[in-house]
């Protein structure tokens, strides 16, 4: 069930204590990819990863609140790409604050298991700090889940706008893809993120090794690619998903 499709009683309907808070960015992706690139993805796969989970846990293809699904958090940390124009940021601590606060308004109504499906590389410290403040200190248990991290052999080829984000969009939302500029796109790529001398990154904003923002080939991701990347990132979080429901979450006692 998704939250911003039901109503307030179809919410309290649901007997669940299961959620998903899908967490992107609103940040450059490339002159052929949209400014919201992350937040549809994680939203993407957190819509799959639910029904997976649905299907497997019920057994039939009905079963509609065995997990919920809040609205993405579309703008994250993602300061190093703010030469680019239409990218917008926050600090970590505000982040943090509303991811935190976010999830604590689920586990008010009694979801207070959620996994965080993130689809921004910049979020990933962020909110595995956050996960942790959340489980040790408040009425909630969260765990980040990072969709590019969970497809197994392809997690290895992730860029930006490259080709795996650029496949996935072509599978879920073909009509945001701005096809008359991939090979731009590809022209103006940098072939890998940052600028690295003994094992240090001397890089801090992506405009700094990359022309036009966009790192990796976005030719080599087309949309039976992404349909496979959705089929590999919701049978993971379905996985997670499934761990989480059934974890004991009680805190081991202070020794």
């Amino acid at each position: 069930m998704h939250l911003s499709d039901a109503t307030w009683t179809d919410a309290d309907a649901a007997a669940t204590d299961l959620a998903i808070l899908p967490v992107g960015s609103t940040e450059q992706h490339g002159p052929h990819a949209p400014l919201g690139t992350d937040a549809i993805t994680a939203e993407a796969v957190a819509e799959a990863g639910a029904e997976v989970y649905e299907r497997e846990s019920d057994g039939s293809e009905t079963d509609d609140q065995a997990v919920v699904v809040a609205p993405p958090i579309p703008v994250g940390v993602a300061a190093e790409h703010r030469q680019f124009t239409g990218t917008l940021w926050v600090s970590e601590d505000t982040f943090r604050d509303y991811v935190r606060e976010t999830v604590a308004s689920l586990a008010h109504h009694g979801w207070d298991r959620v996994v965080l499906v993130n689809g921004h590389g910049g979020n990933v410290s962020a909110l595995r700090e956050v996960a942790g403040t959340i489980t040790r200190e408040d009425a909630a248990y969260a765990v980040p889940f990072t969709w590019f991290e969970a497809v197994g052999e392809y997690s290895d080829e992730m860029g930006h706008g490259g080709p795996l984000e650029t496949a996935l969009l072509r599978h879920v939302a073909p009509d945001l893809v701005r096809e008359d500029r991939v090979e731009e796109a590809r022209e103006g790529a940098s072939e890998g993120w940052g600028e690295w001398v003994s094992y240090a990154n001397l890089a801090f904003d992506s405009a700094e090794f990359t022309e036009n923002g966009v790192v990796g080939d976005p030719t080599d991701g087309d949309a039976a690619l992404g349909e496979e990347l959705l089929e590999l990132a919701a049978e993971s979080l379905a996985d997670l998903l499934a761990a989480v429901e059934r974890r004991d979450v009680s805190r081991p006692p202070h020794k």
